[in-house]
């Protein structure tokens, strides 16, 4: 304050005693003090009576004082953190209206308060005796300013080093003495990972010689492990609020909440942990996001929206179900089990069991099932469709290589085809082998001709097989001959043959030995025991030799039943001709695996290349055919 004039003494400040104060404000001995279990209304109505009583604080500590009021700023000093009062000014003293007239007005505009400073005269003043004070100049006062500031208006946010630093200065200048303090927002709720399994790993995967796959990536689709924490919410923090230069708060946007049970999908859970959200893992299994909702799951198959590309995936190794939602491009290879495809597919796929399910389009590529099915839902062109123990169902076929176990083919154009059975709606200029083939129509296309071949198998190992039992049953019925004539001579012997006509009887009761004939007779039986011996030895050896030889003549019928199904499997129907067509036998071997099971090379070359040796079952251009393969009676 400045000591340029007398003043008188404040209403607010009797020279002892709190009394004139007002609540939650407290004069000591060392200061003025705020009573810090006041609130802030509290202290600000404080802080307004005393300036409207003309009054202002003197050694006023303005980031002490704005801490209390409004709780922001620079942090109270260390003695007066926790402590019931909180010193802010040294004294309350009288504000003298001759000083208050140096103060002019404040110019407040979008939160800025602006004042012009200038340098600063007492007016002349007239004493009692008649003499006259010539003008004397003075300097503004900090305390002062702010409690002029606080009667016009602005209550907060008085740049307290820019006032006094000009004032010290003595500059004429305009500058900002204020400015109103923005609400700091606040922090969202919002999710984030904690499970670092849940992260692709897109570099290039590892061989096992150390070389690097720059084709496939290390681990595309993530897999977690039972009770595994995915996703933690952080909860929101409120924001800070702000504040008008009148002293007015401005309070934050409330901050966004979320929520994790909506992210929770099959096989996850949300838990809860000492006051956090968790979403958990159910069970093992890979990692599985939906694009619409972003809802997690976890399950056994893998699920893919991106497509199969240089870019997104490269080439997948999996032993898991997997399903894409995208393309497979080409040069792109999956391989995996129980492999389903909503696009198109370009590239190349292998399931080593399972199905393997293309609900659009296979173009130019491969879908190889080494025991399980094939669908393809949409049209299959230039491709490559091979199970080796499995059936295939495609819609269209074009300029295709087809081979399965059974095969069934909507529309085939161009195609090589071959399986155990074959059935096909409409086919035009394709090459069809089967054991079973079954053609609604068929025709050839454009230059290309229709050809169908009937697989008969080759019957050379069993006929064969019969020879070789016959001849061992004739083996054993010469053997069977030879002991009966042995056992003949020896029962055609004098001793022998009574001996034996004798016991016959005795055994059927016929004859009755009286007691002085039974010595005689077992005196016969000794000396014909070595010839009886012989007998049951050449009986034996006999029955022996019989039963061989019926097993033989068994295993030869068997063989021949076996030849005559066998037979009855090839066979070929084709109930509308529209063209050109040749319908041949093709023999194959059973004994070589089936005949289905070859590289496409080898299928294409077989079917297309020359039918030397095969037999014509039928050429014509139209009717219909209907034929079983017969064995020639031999």
């Amino acid at each position: 304050m400045s000591d340029d004039l007398p003043v008188a003494d404040c209403p607010l400040a009797p020279p002892g005693g709190d009394a004139a104060l007002p609540a939650g404000m407290v004069r000591r001995g060392d200061g003025i003090f705020f009573d810090a279990a006041q609130p802030a209304p509290v202290l600000l109505a404080a802080v307004g009576q005393v300036f409207q009583s003309n009054a202002y604080f003197a050694g006023l500590d303005y980031a002490v004082f704005t801490r209390a009021l409004y709780n922001c700023g620079a942090p109270l000093p260390a003695a007066s953190r926790g402590a019931p009062l909180i010193r802010f000014a040294a004294a309350i003293v009288p504000f003298d209206p001759l000083r208050r007239a140096l103060y002019k007005l404040v110019k407040i505009q979008r939160g800025v308060a602006e004042y012009y400073f200038e340098a600063q005269f007492f007016e002349a003043l007239e004493l009692p005796d008649g003499s006259k004070v010539a003008p004397r100049p003075t300097k503004l006062d900090f305390d002062e300013f702010v409690a002029d500031m606080w009667a016009k208006g602005v209550r907060f946010g008085i740049d307290a080093a820019a006032v006094q630093a000009i004032i010290d200065s003595g500059k004429v200048e305009r500058i900002v003495v204020a400015r109103r303090l923005e609400a700091a927002p606040g922090r969202d709720a919002t999710v984030v990972e904690v499970s670092p399994d849940m992260h692709r790993d897109d570099a290039p995967r590892e061989m096992a010689d150390g070389r690097l796959d720059l084709l496939t990536f290390k681990n595309r689709f993530p897999q977690v492990k039972k009770h595994a924490r995915l996703l933690k919410k952080l909860p929101s923090a409120p924001g800070l609020p702000g504040y008008e230069l009148s002293g007015q708060s401005v309070q934050p946007p409330a901050p966004r909440e979320v929520e994790l049970a909506p992210l929770a999908g099959e096989g996850t859970l949300v838990e809860r942990v000492r006051g956090d959200e968790y979403l958990v893992a159910v069970h093992d299994g890979f990692v599985n996001v939906d694009a619409a909702s972003g809802a997690i799951s976890i399950g056994a198959k893998i699920v893919s929206r991106d497509g199969v590309s240089s870019r997104t995936t490269g080439n997948l190794k999996l032993r898991a179900e997997y399903e894409e939602f995208g393309e497979v491009q080409e040069q792109r290879t999956v391989d995996g089990s129980d492999i389903t495809v909503h696009g198109d597919v370009f590239g190349h796929l292998h399931s080593h069991g399972g199905t393997i399910t293309l609900l659009k389009n296979l173009i130019g590529g491969t879908a190889l099932n080494a025991h399980g099915d094939i669908v393809v839902k949409g049209v299959a062109s230039g491709s490559v469709l091979q199970t080796s123990d499995g059936g295939m169902r495609v819609e269209r076929a074009e300029n295709c290589i087809i081979s399965g176990t059974r095969i069934v083919v909507g529309h085939a154009s161009n195609c090589e085809i071959i399986g155990d059975e074959v059935v096909v709606g409409v086919a035009e200029g394709c090459a069809i082998a089967g054991r079973s083939v079954q053609i609604d129509s068929a025709g050839p296309r454009k230059q290309t001709e229709m050809l169908v071949y009937a697989l008969v198998p080759d019957m050379a190992r069993m006929t064969r097989k019969m020879a070789e039992l016959g001849v061992r049953a004739q083996g054993y019925a010469r053997a069977v001959a030879k002991l009966q004539q042995e056992i003949d001579q020896v029962s055609e012997q004098l001793d022998v043959r009574n001996y034996l006509l004798l016991a016959n009887k005795v055994r059927k009761q016929e004859l009755v030995l009286l007691p002085e004939q039974v010595p005689l007779f077992h005196k016969m039986a000794l000396t014909v025991a070595p010839a009886l011996k012989t007998i049951s030895k050449l009986s034996m050896e006999m029955k022996f030799m019989e039963t061989q030889q019926a097993q033989m003549l068994e295993q030869a019928a068997e063989v021949e039943r076996q030849k005559q199904a066998t037979a009855a499997e090839s066979r070929c129907a084709v109930r509308a001709l529209s063209g050109d067509i040749v319908v041949r036998t093709s023999v194959f071997n059973p004994e070589s695996g089936r005949v289905y099971d070859k590289p496409p090379r080898d299928i294409k070359a077989r079917l297309r290349g020359g039918a030397s040796g095969a037999d014509i079952i039928f050429a014509g251009h139209s009717g219909s055919l209907d034929w079983t393969y017969r064995l020639v009676p031999a």
